[in-house]
């Protein structure tokens, strides 16, 4: 097992001025299972790629259990990787891919075999092992990627969007699978993934990043209850948080008929931010013209835009944004209608509007 900081790690590529990754700072723990995540291009598979000796450092270093492998080879790094696309070899069965990196490295065949058989036995590849690639689902192709990876016993895994390729259905199942593996396994794991619930449900810690820098890293549920900034905030949560632009007059940000306390210190306007399950039916505060209404069965959303025209969405980029209300299932509202909700108590959340940083 082992520990894995980054140290001001920074990767620019040639030809460009802007860091692909900017002065990461990070630990992750002996047998932690930590998530990075981020939209497209902010830089999380980049910091993977320098953590697996892929990507030159530029500045800073990395360190794997305390020793500096900012220079080191990658087959030297004690890792592991699973990559998007499976990479098997197609003709090779599953016994022989999962053991090849053993059979390089001149391991011996009987302890080649043992390990292989072992790995085969947590995965539930045992029916598997004499197949070709070919003859395998994507979910078991994933499966061998995996056992491949923990034939090796590396000190750190690492997992660059393993599920992507899979359909939804699958996705979920086997990334309970691999959450779960990897407790069992107790081997310190650094993955990657665009999707946030896919990190919320897996991971131990979240780092999340934006154009190169890291914004927040913390457990899935203080992520969710205390984002740092309004990226963050909007990022994390499936239906995202609302944030809208409210002017402050008097100590409170007023959207439509609801005043809000906000600090002193925030300045003539800020960003409010609740959760579609921090709104609840009101006879008097915000209002909202339903358009559409998502019927989950056990959840309803409300999506809409506010009735009040001066009232708008915080984050550049906003065209065709909505409000979203978690409403009562059996008693929805219809398209056209408009609903009028408050904040329940302590389920603001404040950020400058300027910086995006939190204020409360």
């Amino acid at each position: 097992m082992a520990s894995v900081v980054f140290e001001n790690a920074t990767r620019i590529y040639p030809g460009t001025t802007k860091p692909a990754v900017d002065k990461l700072n990070l630990t992750v723990n002996d047998g932690e299972f930590l998530v990075l995540v981020g939209p497209s291009g902010c830089g999380k598979s980049t910091s993977l790629r320098m953590l697996a000796g892929l990507e030159e450092v530029d500045e800073g270093r990395i360190l794997i259990r305390d020793r500096d492998v900012t220079n080191v080879a990658p087959k030297d790094r004690d890792i592991a990787m699973v990559f998007q696309s499976y990479a098997l070899y197609p003709h090779m069965t599953v016994a022989e891919n999962m053991g090849f990196a053993l059979k390089i490295a001149g391991v011996a065949k009987e302890e080649r075999d043992k390990r292989v058989n072992e790995a085969a036995k947590l995965l539930d590849l045992e029916p598997y092992l004499e197949r070709k690639p070919k003859a395998l689902s994507g979910g078991q192709r994933q499966r061998v990627a995996m056992g491949r990876a923990i034939v090796r016993e590396p000190q750190v895994f690492l997992m660059d969007e393993p599920l992507s390729n899979l359909d939804a259905k699958l996705r979920v199942a086997t990334r309970t699978q691999i959450a779960a593996l990897q407790r069992r396994l107790g081997i310190t794991t650094v993955y990657v993934t665009h999707d946030q619930v896919e990190a919320m449900t897996m991971g131990d810690r979240v780092a999340v990043l934006k154009d190169g820098l890291l914004q927040q890293v913390d457990t899935p549920r203080n992520l969710y209850d205390t984002p740092a900034n309004a990226f963050v905030a909007g990022f994390i949560g499936s239906p995202a948080m609302n944030l809208l632009s409210a002017p402050v007059s008097g100590g409170k940000a007023i959207l439509g008929d609801l005043a809000i306390d906000v600090p002193g210190s925030a300045g003539q306007t800020v960003t409010v931010g609740i959760r579609p399950e921090g709104f609840a039916p009101a006879a008097s505060g915000f209002k909202v013209v339903v358009e559409v209404v998502e019927e989950l069965g056990a959840d309803a959303f409300v999506y809409g835009q506010p009735a009040d025209a001066s009232v708008k969405f915080a984050q550049a980029g906003d065209e065709g944004a909505q409000v979203i209300v978690r409403w009562d299932p059996k008693n929805p509202p219809k398209p056209g209608e408009t609903i009028t909700v408050a904040a329940v108590a302590n389920s603001v959340h404040l950020f400058n509007s300027s910086t995006g940083e939190r204020l409360k």
